[in-house]
């Protein structure tokens, strides 16, 4: 049986840890940037949601033309980091305005369209015994990515907004080096199908294929809004009870960070007790938080709150590569790689509807029972997952 070299899945998880850095660093320093560009208080969101719009139309125009099947994958990613780096670098240019700095975020996102989805691709391409433990760690690399900008502001706090986008463009640049130098085509890896304008749809002809990615979505309906929310919970919890004094980046970054471990933790039961079973259980837990969180958001106890809410960033991720590794499982073999990009591109759509959703109904009033709305997706993901005539581990 191939073992791939020790070497794949630690520079893979690194890589993907710098390059996705990208991703949320406009949110760390979103308040900084809404004082000096004079913004409205719908920016944080607007920023956010322009970011997974990008994603959005790189993911669907990489599916379409079936780059991440038809091309090394390796150098996909590469070129993908080097291209998002120098965009992200670019929103610190003297004298740029609000509407270039949107377009920069937009262009950002594009290119991450390069970075993750073919990140997992590459994984699949090296491991298919225990896909779901390698893509455990390969998703928690993408949480400490997420999660890490907002330490760099923390770390930063003295030092001008840019400098957090200085350090993650030169995260990504050395993340896209180490996967070029470091990791080759892998032992699975087939020639891909040439692009059309439907076979990169051909996953959803397979009913497992349709199960796998419905939950995904109803997944994606509140993980990225709850990760977008988070510093905004600390800050309505901190103006309720002014007494508890914390540092806002600094917590977002240890409640947001914490599911890194709950994806590897994941991964690691799956292979004893199944990839769907496990991903069934932490929808389920995940929805079970969004339902009781009108209690522990508003609740004196600051111990309790914080509990909560590490609780839910521990149930909120670890199915997302649980549901990854069902997709490519049960995806058309020369297909993988597109298949696992429209996926994600239908599944990030779907964050940006959660996130402007919830933006437009949050008001001061009903800021602390807002989040059960967020209960809707995992709901009508279980309902697939749970059908009777679904098989037990796909």
């Amino acid at each position: 049986m191939y073992q791939p070299p020790k070497r794949i899945l630690p520079v893979i998880v690194i890589s993907q840890f710098f390059c996705t850095s990208l991703w949320f660093a406009g949110n760390a320093v979103v308040s900084d940037i809404v004082q000096q560009f004079h913004l409205g208080p719908g920016y944080p969101a607007l920023l956010a949601s322009v970011v997974q719009f990008g994603f959005i139309s790189g993911t669907l125009i990489f599916a379409i033309l079936s780059i991440a099947d038809r091309f090394p994958p390796s150098r996909v990613f590469f070129g993908c980091a080097i291209i998002a780096a120098l965009l992200n670098f670019a929103t610190t240019i003297d004298g740029i305005t609000a509407g270039e700095l949107i377009l920069f975020r937009f262009l950002t996102g594009f290119f991450i369209a390069g970075i993750y989805p073919v990140g997992m691709k590459i994984a699949s391409d090296h491991y298919q015994q225990g896909l779901g433990r390698s893509l455990g760690f390969l998703v928690g690399a993408l949480v400490l990515g997420t999660a890490f900008p907002h330490l760099l502001k923390f770390v930063m706090l003295a030092l001008p907004w840019k400098y957090v986008m200085f350090a993650t463009s030169l995260l990504s640049v050395v993340g896209g080096l180490a996967m070029l130098l470091f990791v080759p085509d892998g032992q699975y890896r087939q020639q891909g199908i040439k692009g059309s304008f439907t076979a990169f749809l051909s996953g959803f002809r397979n009913r497992e294929f349709r199960v796998a990615a419905f939950g995904y979505f109803g997944h994606m309906w509140e993980l990225y809004t709850f990760w977008v929310f988070v510093p905004v919970m600390l800050t309505a919890y901190k103006s309720r009870y002014p007494g508890v004094d914390f540092n806002v980046p600094l917590m977002s970054f240890a409640i947001i960070s914490v599911g890194s471990i709950a994806c590897v933790l994941g991964g690691i039961i799956s292979q004893r007790i199944g990839v769907k079973k496990t991903a069934t259980m932490a929808l389920s837990l995940s929805c079970l938080c969004c339902i009781i969180s009108p209690w522990l958001l508003s609740c004196s106890s600051a111990i309790l709150f914080f509990a909560f809410l590490f609780t839910w960033s521990i149930a909120v991720i670890p199915d997302s590569p649980l549901f990854a590794t069902l997709v490519a499982r049960n995806a058309p073999p020369e297909a993988k790689g597109t298949s696992l990009t429209i996926v994600n591109c239908i599944g990030f759509s779907i964050t940006i509807l959660s996130i402007q959703f919830i933006s437009m109904l949050k008001t001061p009033e009903n800021t602390g029972y807002i989040y059960m709305l967020l209960a809707i997706g995992p709901a009508l993901g279980l309902m697939g997952l749970l059908r009777k005539n679904s098989r037990p581990d796909l």
